[in-house]
């Protein structure tokens, strides 16, 4: 009878932590890089009906994979680990991280942020697709490039354009980099609402709140020991500083099984407290409209490019912009393409709503495809990341421009309007 009480006692006990967490998710370690993946594979794109005829493409891109966009997370997490050595307390796990550390710091050394051969790689296979999937877009055609002023997408734009003049140097391109493109590529650098927004640090006390719930400081303990000093803001900014690193290594092509340094369930927590900062941050939330109101320039941008093809204004057949994830997110949001747009007061659901590494890995990207019918009539197909999404759950995946056109236009807030 008292072993019987006592495992009634555990059973209860467990089903009591299960149904506190309701919202806790097994993601794969895969999954758990978040938005420091390397681009999935792709094996091509979605054939097209042949009622339908490409006539135009306009793309809006991150860039692809890279060094750590920073020394801050690796130099910082290789310091506290010498710390802990110096102390004696450091565990044989601990010096594994710290060679891997160490070694990251090293082949980063000036390259800190840039693209490495696996994003090149990434942009050249987007571009062969794109040119595979729709060769009669790219006769004789004009193509108009620009890119934010960092180097990353500078030379995402390169690889991306190189690699279409491989395959048909008889189209004409033009590229434009620099400060002049930030309006559209780096609003989160210009624009004032949102400055203000990140200066007021509304979003900052979900996310404070949030990580003294969930985050989990036993991996970093089992690395450099459970009697080494440190005080409570150090030891949480050192366990998302070892996920930062451990999570960015396949980006620059150096395996690492995450399971040495994390359990699923340290990874998953880990990661969605990653996800939640780049949720209040870039996106749509209760909390404010503005990390995604800052996307409208683009926005106009993409639908008056589409707009003045229809008309023969625009002469390229193909328009490439290379951003970032803070490109990327805002504008999926504003846009609330599904899965890219949630809206609640619980944030501990957005790790099972809100996705980064579904919504911008390393080099994702944004194709809106404009067709024509024999008829004349326009129609459009979003592809995120090289997979049609619907603009709306039960819309089809092809959609008259008018259609398409009104709908994406009514989120962008009056003051931002130019038209």
């Amino acid at each position: 009878m008292r072993r019987i009480s006592i495992f009634a006692l555990f059973m209860a006990i467990a089903v009591c932590v299960f149904a506190a967490d309701p919202t806790a998710t097994s993601y794969s370690a895969d999954d758990c890089r978040g938005s420091l993946s390397p681009y999935p594979a792709v094996s091509g794109i979605e054939a097209y009906p042949d009622s339908l005829t490409p006539v135009f493409i306009t793309h809006v891109g991150r860039h692809g994979s890279r060094y750590p966009a920073s020394s801050q997370h690796t130099l910082a997490l290789l310091q506290l680990l010498q710390r802990a050595d110096s102390a004696g307390t450091i565990t044989p796990l601990g010096k594994r991280l710290m060679a891997v550390a160490q070694y990251v710091a090293n082949v980063s050394d000036g390259r800190w942020g840039a693209l490495d051969s696996l994003g090149m790689a990434e942009q050249r296979g987007i571009a062969s697709r794109m040119y595979m999937a729709y060769p009669e877009v790219f006769k004789g055609a004009k193509i108009r490039a620009i890119s934010s002023y960092s180097p990353r997408c500078m030379m995402s734009m390169m690889s991306f354009t190189h690699q279409i003049d491989r395959l048909n140097n008889k189209v004409e391109i033009t590229t434009s980099t620099g400060r002049s493109n930030s309006a559209l590529l780096r609003p989160f650098d210009v624009d004032e609402d949102y400055l203000d927004f990140r200066k007021a640090g509304r979003w900052s006390q979900p996310y404070e709140d949030y990580l003294n719930a969930f985050l989990p400081l036993t991996a970093l303990r089992r690395a450099v020991g459970e009697s080494f000093e440190m005080d409570e803001t150090e030891e949480r900014d050192m366990a998302l500083a070892e996920y930062y690193v451990i999570a960015g290594l396949d980006a620059m092509g150096l395996d690492c099984d995450e399971k040495e340094f994390f359990t699923t369930e340290e990874i998953n927590a880990l990661w969605s407290a990653f996800n939640l900062r780049q949720y209040l941050q870039r996106a749509a939330s209760t909390i404010s409209t503005v990390p995604a109101d800052i996307a409208s320039p683009l926005l106009q941008d993409i639908v008056f490019s589409i707009d003045n093809f229809i008309d023969g204004k625009e002469k390229a057949a193909v328009v490439l912009r290379f951003g970032h994830a803070e490109t990327l997110i805002p504008l999926l949001s504003l846009m609330r393409l599904p899965g890219a747009y949630y809206m609640t007061n619980y944030f501990d659901t957005v790790r099972q709503k809100w996705c980064d590494f579904s919504i911008v890995p390393m080099a994702a990207n944004l194709q809106i495809v404009l067709f024509k019918t024999k008829k004349g009539e326009h129609y459009v197909r979003f592809d995120l990341n090289e997979k049609p999404i619907a603009l709306r759950d039960g819309f089809p995946k092809y959609v008259k421009w008018g259609e398409a056109r009104e709908l994406l236009l009514k989120f962008i807030p009056m003051y931002y309007q130019a038209f």
